[in-house]
């Protein structure tokens, strides 16, 4: 059995191509759009970073040049720290001219060592909180412990400063020799702020070289996802149209053939879902409908012989009423003067050669003109219509009858006629018809077989109706002889052994009485089956009785009398 395969099952899938093909172009602009922020956050961070150096760098240059002021003996650096601290800033010496304008104006200079020492301290703790505010992991450039670790160290070297001058020069001065022993403090303070701004200088010209290998693999990873949808979108347009647009089309094109008048084509689809089970449906219809047409052909074809051979009856009908009537009379004037010349010449002498010829012909005669009677009797019978009375009648007993009786018949010796035993079944007919059905149809039966043949009469229920059934081992049937056997004067038996009227009148019977006949043969040699159904007999209650015959009851029926 194959798998199937519904189509919720592939939608489902569809989607999940879908989904996936979203997900891979909305992961590669995610990770673009991440990157570029973290690009962006690193430098607006290292461009918060880089004025505080600045300003840390000078406030560090304006300490030494105060220093050296007051090594010179400038009484105001060595002053001490006034109540409001001074902004610092560099001072700038355009050329000789302004030499002058800067005398007038000493600037941030002009401050007192242990001011501008507590400016640089401040500007040292705005650059250290910076350093911690503006850390972000997994940045290009985001690492900053080498300018943490020159912040400490300027923070130690401040520190040193400090205990050098000591705490109590912030508010009464400055000793001139302390200042001396903070030379080299100064000098080192100068270079670790120096190289503050250094250190994001060669951060920037390493971010090219940095990044590098993330937009490399950023636009490697832009590929592959472009890539990769675009082999999901196309494989999903080829399942689209396995799974949906190829097995429409073909339905489609199978309807239209079939409607066409198409009925052997048969559609094939492997795709194993709800639509490869509307085909086998759609298959199943055409083939059903396909009997269905065949069978109508076969009974149109069977109804229309029935209907030729209704009008053959019926022709032959009115032409033997006609005839037999004209001939019956002739006939008996025949039969009658024939008796009646066989009276007078039975007063002559039997010796006489001549009386005895005379006798004999006048007998051929007597007995060609029965025979002929006979005959447009048959024709009669054949013709005769009108309703005929019918009553319930036990089918078993009545053909025990026809064949107790047919077996005295001295040219059947050594034929055999076996009636199977079952349960008595009646069915509403004229038992006189019936009967007539019953011997016409054992004395062909006998007369197929050999000496020693045999015919076998069953007789069953099926549903509504009652099916009896004569099966003899004789010379059997062709298919043309099953074509024609119920057609009137048909025939095979010699010239002058038969009429071809008998199963004609056997059929006429039969569906005069709602039934119908049926005969089958496998060919010449392999006997023959005849089955004549007929309606059941309702009959409340009467209950099923074996051994009682209708004959019996009724022993005044002309059937009987036969």
């Amino acid at each position: 059995m194959r798998r199937q395969r519904p189509i919720r099952r592939k939608l489902m899938l569809g989607g999940l191509l879908v989904f996936l093909m979203v997900a891979l172009l909305s992961a590669s602009s995610f990770l673009g759009t991440y990157s570029y922020r973290r690009l962006v956050r690193a430098l607006s961070s290292r461009a918060a970073e880089l004025p505080l150096a600045s300003d840390l760098d000078e406030c560090v240059a304006t300490l030494r040049l105060v220093h050296a002021r007051a090594l010179s003996g400038d009484a105001s650096a060595l002053a001490p720290a006034p109540p409001e601290l001074p902004v610092l800033s560099m001072p700038v010496v355009a050329d000789e001219d302004d030499e002058e304008a800067s005398r007038s104006d000493p600037g941030p200079c002009s401050a007192p060592f242990v001011a501008v020492l507590a400016r640089t301290s401040e500007a040292l703790d705005a650059y250290r909180v910076e350093l911690d505010e503006g850390e972000v992991d997994n940045v290009p450039f985001g690492d900053r412990n080498r300018e943490r670790e020159t912040a400490r160290r300027i923070a130690a070297s401040l520190g040193r400063i400090r205990g050098a001058i000591g705490e109590s020069a912030f508010s009464s001065g400055v000793e001139v020799e302390r200042l001396r022993g903070i030379t080299p403090d100064l000098g080192q303070l100068a270079a670790l702020s120096a190289t503050l701004p250094s250190f994001l200088q060669e951060h920037l010209h390493d971010l090219s070289s940095e990044v590098r290998t993330g937009y490399r693999t950023l636009i490697i990873t832009t590929w592959a996802a472009a890539m990769a949808s675009a082999l999901i979108l196309a494989s999903l347009g080829v399942l689209t149209y396995r799974w949906v647009f190829r097995p429409l089309r073909l339905l489609g094109y199978g309807s239209r053939r079939v409607a066409a008048g198409d009925f052997a084509y048969r559609l094939n689809l492997d795709s194993r879902d709800e639509m490869a089970d509307l085909a086998e449906a759609l298959n199943d219809m055409t083939e059903r409908f396909q009997e269905v047409r065949d069978d109508l052909d076969r009974q149109v074809q069977l109804r229309t012989r029935e209907v030729i051979r209704s009008e053959q009856l019926a022709s032959v009908g009115f032409l033997a009423a006609g005839v037999a009537h004209e001939i019956n009379n002739p006939l008996a004037s025949i039969a009658m003067c024939a008796e009646s010349l066989e009276t007078r010449l039975a007063g002559l002498a039997s010796e006489d050669e001549e009386a005895r010829v005379a006798r004999r012909y006048l007998e051929l005669i007597q007995n060609e003109a029965f025979r002929c009677k006979g005959i447009t009797e048959k024709l009669l019978d054949f013709s005769r219509l009108g309703e005929v009375r019918r009553q319930p009648t036990a089918m078993i007993p009545l053909i025990r009858d026809v064949a107790d009786m047919l077996r005295h018949v001295g040219r059947f010796a050594g034929r055999s006629i076996d009636i199977d035993d079952g349960p008595e079944v009646l069915v509403m007919v004229n038992p006189q018809e019936i009967k007539q059905v019953v011997l016409n149809l054992l004395v062909n039966a006998l007369d197929c077989v050999e000496d020693s043949g045999r015919v076998r009469v069953t007789v069953r229920r099926s549903g509504e109706s009652v099916v009896a059934t004569f099966a003899d081992n004789g010379c059997g049937m062709t298919e043309e002889v099953l074509e024609h056997l119920f057609e009137p004067f048909f025939t095979r038996r010699k010239a002058g052994q038969g009429t071809g009227l008998g199963l004609s009148i056997v059929h006429r019977i039969v569906v005069d009485h709602g039934g119908r006949i049926e005969a089958e043969s496998e060919g010449p040699g392999t006997g023959a089956i005849f089955r004549v159904t007929l309606p059941l007999a309702d009959v409340p209650g009467v209950g099923p009785r074996r051994g009682t015959s209708t004959l019996a009851r009724n022993p005044d029926s002309p059937a009987r009398a036969a």
